[in-house]
């Protein structure tokens, strides 16, 4: 099956000693100090009125929004306000705390689809010249400079690059946040890899994708923007299968038409199998206090 196994951990702790693995870090990380989605757009959703009984769907309630009021990018701006209003960050000290953790090792690329710049926080505090850089998923979005020089096209675990698939919170007009941002990413996607052009994804992130096995960190399987993504990727980037990846899950909530949760599990662990993913069922201080204790006092 997909669920992780002995093997699964000998080779995840080896890959990481050895700086041969890419974080790819989602929402579910930054869970001790943000909203989630699903409470991210029940308060966009209240806000704006909106009238469907999906009102847990961010990118259906943000395109709302934007077609009510006309303007998606002042949702952004909103939707960005309301993600730093309490001005919290994690706690970067505590040894199993994700971003903490992730940092700890010598790695030279991480792949985020968050907002937030906690990673480039916890590789600072590491003593980490982290740089970031934006995906130029849209056409309004100018490619940053920084892959004209080595930080960017030859980041080193000492100098790592922190990239942000999905937009940044410096400018939230580069969001991945409504149904349509979403079309938009993997059409430029699917246009991009057929020309073979490397706009959105510069030789150093393709490589990070395809050379070095992943590490999914604050995703669901039951995510539609997750499957969605990593479907795509897999699609235009075939490299990416090549790979054993490890996917940290929060177990399943319920189930659906006398499905129990245990069922859920193992029928998507056997789905994601085909994508070459081994699950961890469990939260992600759960997965690195594991990984802690396997990994012993060397990272």
């Amino acid at each position: 099956m997909g669920e992780m196994v002995e093997e699964d951990w000998e080779r995840l702790v080896y890959q990481l000693r050895s700086g041969h693995c890419t974080p790819f870090v989602g929402a579910g990380a930054s869970l001790s100090v943000l909203p989630s989605g699903r409470e991210l757009s029940e308060r966009l959703a209240e806000k704006y009125d909106y009238p469907g009984p999906d009102s847990t769907e961010l990118p259906r309630v943000a395109q709302y929004a934007a077609m009510k009021y006309g303007d998606l990018d002042h949702v952004k701006y909103l939707v960005r306000d309301e993600l730093m209003k309490d001005d919290r960050v994690p706690d970067f000290k505590d040894e199993n705390e994700p971003h903490a953790m992730l940092a700890s090792f010598d790695l030279p690329v991480y792949l985020t689809t968050n907002y937030d710049d906690f990673i480039v926080q916890a590789l600072a505090a590491r003593r980490k010249a982290a740089r970031a850089a934006v995906c130029p998923w849209s056409e309004t979005i100018t490619p940053d400079p920084l892959f004209g020089d080595a930080a960017g096209w030859n980041p080193a675990p000492a100098s790592p690059l922190v990239y942000h698939l999905h937009g940044a919170m410096r400018d939230p007009a580069t969001f991945v946040l409504a149904e349509d941002d979403y079309m938009v990413f993997l059409r430029n996607l699917v246009i991009e890899r057929t020309a073979g052009n490397s706009r959105m994804f510069p030789p150093s992130i393709l490589a990070a994708l395809t050379t070095r096995p992943l590490l999914f960190v604050g995703y669901s399987l039951q995510d539609w923007s997750f499957r969605a993504l990593f479907q795509e990727l897999g699609r235009s980037i075939p490299g990416i299968s090549r790979r054993r990846h490890v996917s940290i899950q929060l177990a399943p909530t319920r189930g659906t038409s006398g499905w129990t949760v245990r069922d859920l599990e193992l029928l998507l662990s056997w789905y994601y199998r085909e994508w070459q993913i081994s699950v961890f069922w469990g939260g992600t201080k759960e997965f690195f206090t594991e990984l802690r204790n396997r990994m012993g006092d060397t990272p």
